[in-house]
């Protein structure tokens, strides 16, 4: 069985920011697969399903993205899912807009998400697939960055990179990591 999360903030206020591009990822593939992501357990929300031929939990953790950490382990451990079989989305600073970066393991850097999830799996051996949200500007304040609002050609350049990490997650379970990283990156 495979954890497919995607990280972002579970209130409306948040909906449509870059902080949400997990969120976003996670809803493309359930849309795709006609799949609704809404039964709630251990703080967060999720469904599980059939995605290539492979057993599937899609989760979007409603902890805030400084503790989603503590929703995946609750899930891994309920499920008794191993780390190499979890892949998780987020936003990401330090990747362009539109583009996406899959690893197959890697540090938390400074997102505060990932960061939770490293230290409730004791682990950073765990696939991961960055979205780019890109750099804000040089006296542009970080927070206000990535949960404000955005403009429709913003919003437009994001969806192209939450449309290829959709594509890059389908991709790890139809061929592998490796040859979504070949792909992709």
């Amino acid at each position: 069985m495979y954890l497919i999360v995607g990280l972002g903030n579970p209130e409306e206020e948040y909906s449509g920011t870059r902080h949400n591009m997990g969120f976003d990822t996670i809803n493309k593939i359930s849309q795709k697969y006609n799949v609704k992501v809404i039964k709630n357990k251990f703080n967060g929300l999720y469904e599980k399903c059939n995605i290539e031929g492979k057993e599937v939990i899609l989760l979007k953790p409603q902890t805030y993205m400084n503790l989603s950490g503590n929703c995946i382990r609750e899930f891994m451990n309920f499920y008794k899912i191993n780390n190499d079989n979890i892949i998780i989305v987020y936003d990401d600073m330090d990747v362009e807009v539109g583009q996406i970066k899959v690893r197959k393991k890697g540090h938390a850097g400074s997102h505060n998400g990932m960061k939770s999830i490293v230290e409730n799996l004791g682990t950073i051996e765990f696939a991961r697939i960055r979205v780019g949200i890109g750099k804000p500007m040089e006296n542009e304040d970080k927070i206000k960055y990535v949960i404000g609002k955005l403009s429709n050609k913003t919003k437009e350049e994001l969806d192209e990179g939450t449309t290829k990490a959709a594509e890059a997650v389908i991709e790890i379970l139809k061929s592998g990591i490796d040859t979504a990283m070949n792909k992709f990156n």
